[in-house]
């Protein structure tokens, strides 16, 4: 079995070659002024250094490390695509703005778009010139995906798009944005709804930054207008959105985002541990929280091994990653934060606030469970 540890991931020769490779890599490529001065940098300085972190990544040969030769990427594996993140984020590589673009886009490109949009899309996407971000949630319509109120009206040889979206990841820097949006009002729930490929910069698209608790802007809300999409930008048939959306949150809620979690839990309890680890009332919650935190790394090493088995084994291990790092990250953000350690109270405050929304991305945990317990454990509803 492949055995997560702290900094990497180990099965055989081949991994441990990569590892070393892309850790030899990262050393080299992280910025230094990233590394030792990020909270200093300004916002137009830190976006600068991101952007071009998606550009090393194509330079570098890491970026598409999962993904099919035959459409730019690497044709690796998930368990080198989970060395890298997890590598990544112990260098304190920068997040770069491609993550949307090559953990969703890419992926539903390749099983459901036609070949013109497989050109066009994937080699800007991979090389990190343009940016994507996703157009699902609504004011209301946020974990009831299916009762999104976005219409897409038939215009001649395409579409026109009217409606709002909600906490649009990176939407202050994107180029493109995938839709999801009603093509037919009166057709049964999950058959009326159709993805589209939008222009983030088309006459019609407006957005509106969304402040978080914790004083960052991840997300913004935006506005459609009777924005014009043409038929080549549709994925799919009509009426294949909803599927599409599916297969799509499959991806979100796997493997390297999880690996990523993972290092970033494991440091902070590991920070715990140094400046927490002799105080008696302590010691119960953090020995509970460090068998949490390896569990979720047995876990992931689980996903990997099953991964080249695929079916119903691979999407049941990975159906509860995101429940497991999410809610563990809560807690242990919250003990940091009643910790009161001056030297850290910037961090804990930061990842505090920073924690609360985790159990609403990719489907509120509330949600996730009960596809849990009724797609994979075929539970009565």
């Amino acid at each position: 079995m492949t055995t997560v540890k702290h900094d990497v991931c180990v099965r055989d020769a081949d991994l441990i070659d990569f590892a070393k490779r892309a850790e030899e890599w990262l050393q080299s490529a992280v910025p230094e002024v990233w590394r030792e001065s990020r909270g200093a940098l300004s916002a137009k300085e830190s976006d600068a250094i991101r952007r071009e972190w998606d550009l090393q990544l194509w330079r570098g040969g890491f970026a598409g490390i999962a993904f099919p030769q035959d459409f730019g990427g690497q044709g690796l594996g998930l368990a080198e695509d989970v060395i890298f993140h997890v590598l990544a984020a112990k260098a304190q590589a920068p997040d770069g703005f491609s993550r949307v673009g090559k953990t969703l886009v890419a992926p539903m490109v390749v099983r459901s778009g036609t070949d013109w949009q497989k050109e066009r899309y994937l080699p800007p996407l991979l090389r990190g010139e343009e940016v994507w971000c996703q157009g699902f949630s609504e004011p209301d319509a946020g974990s009831d995906l299916a009762g999104v109120k976005t219409r897409a009206v038939r215009d001649g040889n395409g579409y026109r798009i009217s409606g709002r979206k909600t906490w649009t990841t990176f939407a202050q820097h994107a180029d493109r944005i995938f839709v999801l949006a009603v093509t037919d009002p009166d057709a049964p729930r999950y058959k009326n709804l159709s993805m589209f490929l939008v222009d983030m910069r088309a006459s019609g698209v407006s957005i509106t930054d969304i402040r978080q608790i914790s004083g960052a802007i991840h997300f913004a809300e935006t506005h459609f207008d009777g924005v014009f999409v043409s038929d080549r930008d549709r994925v799919g048939n009509e009426g294949d959105g909803w599927k599409i959306a599916m297969e799509l949150l499959g991806d979100e809620r796997g493997g390297s985002e999880a690996a990523a979690r993972y290092v970033e839990i494991r440091s902070d309890l590991d920070l715990l541990f140094r400046t927490c680890g002799d105080r008696p009332e302590l010691a119960n919650t953090l020995e509970e929280l460090d068998e949490r935190t390896e569990t979720l790394r047995w876990h992931l090493a689980k996903v990997i091994d099953l991964e080249s088995m695929g079916g119903d084994a691979f999407a049941r291990a990975v159906s509860v990653l995101k429940v497991l790092w999410s809610e563990l990250w809560q807690v242990v953000a919250r003990v940091g934060f009643e910790a009161h350690v001056p030297a850290d109270r910037e961090h804990w405050r930061y990842q505090f606030f920073e924690s609360k929304a985790v159990s609403i991305y990719s489907g509120t945990n509330e949600i996730q469970r009960n596809l849990i317990s009724e797609r994979v454990l075929g539970l009565p509803r």
